[in-house]
């Protein structure tokens, strides 16, 4: 849960609501945004970053509602989500952003307006196709959170966005006493600069919200035109891939790449984020079509 040794600067954001949203920036050349995954803050994507910074200035921003940036509010909705992307990209002045699953839905709603230059990367967005339902988990989360049970609700996400294999298959009475172990220890190794996994189970309130207000959004990427990099694991639960296949069919200037042998959470630190790192050079490194001739370097 520490923080990585990398020296960043700390920096703010603001969103159209006046909520600060805090970015880390370091490394040096043109400038990337990284936006992470649900129940993950900018930590999780520190070795990404890491692995880019030699390249890029790497803009990390934490998605609101948690670390170094502001609440969510009464009124949070995609549009809010989609108002801080905006806000941190003009701020970095960035024309790369690199999102992560439900952090890649408010870019995707970003980038129906985006200019031609941008060029937008997303992992595995858990939108709705063909009946999938991502948020199905939802109902029996909210139970957990009503009575206060932490553990409960983590393991209930767990097994809903099927994330891990082991936790897909465990039964829960023997997962949820272990889950209340783990977040107990966390809790007490933690130092006040960490976000724990106890902060960070409210956020799926929100990023469920996200989900669900996200329901026409695939149709919508017709209208794109900035150049989008689809990311997919192999290993990736069947309806993620659905959802890419969707985007795919619908984004006009859409490119797609699976990444064999890795699952959802390969760019997180503890994935293999060096390989989704190497993608990610390629494709924001790639020179620009734009409508003016480029002037000589």
């Amino acid at each position: 849960m520490h923080n990585m040794h990398v020296n960043y600067s700390l920096e703010y954001a603001e969103s159209k609501d006046a909520t600060r949203i805090g970015y880390r920036r370091f490394g040096s050349g043109t400038p990337v945004v990284l936006m992470h995954g649900g129940m993950m803050s900018a930590h999780n994507l520190m070795r990404l970053g890491t692995a880019l910074a030699d390249r890029f200035t790497v803009c990390l921003p934490d998605r609101r509602g948690r670390a170094t940036s502001g609440p969510y509010g009464p009124h949070f909705s995609l549009q809010r989500a989609t108002e801080d992307v905006a806000a941190v990209m003009n701020h970095t002045g960035a024309h790369n952003i690199f999102a992560l699953s439900v952090g890649a839905i408010p870019v995707l709603q970003w980038a129906l307006s985006a200019s031609p230059e941008y060029r937008i990367a997303v992992y595995e967005p858990p939108l709705p196709v063909n009946g999938s339902n991502p948020t199905a988990w939802l109902p029996r989360y909210e139970q957990d959170m009503a009575r206060g049970d932490t553990a409960a609700a983590l393991v209930t996400i767990a097994k809903g966005t099927k994330d891990s294999r082991l936790v897909e298959l465990l039964p829960r009475p023997l997962i949820v006493p272990v889950m209340r172990v783990a977040l107990r220890v966390q809790a007490r190794q933690a130092t006040d600069a960490d976000i724990t996994l106890t902060d960070l189970v409210p956020t799926m309130h929100f990023d469920a919200r996200t989900v669900l207000d996200a329901d026409t959004l695939i149709d919508q990427t017709h209208a794109i035109r900035a150049q989008v990099l689809l990311l997919g694991g192999s290993r990736s639960p069947r309806y993620l891939t659905d959802a890419l296949d969707a985007l795919e069919e619908n984004i006009p200037r859409a490119q797609r790449k699976q990444l064999r042998g890795l699952g959802h959470l390969s760019a997180d630190n503890d994935g293999h984020p060096e390989r989704v790192a190497a993608v990610l050079s390629d494709f924001f490194a790639l020179p620009r079509r734009t409508t003016h001739p480029r002037p000589p370097e």
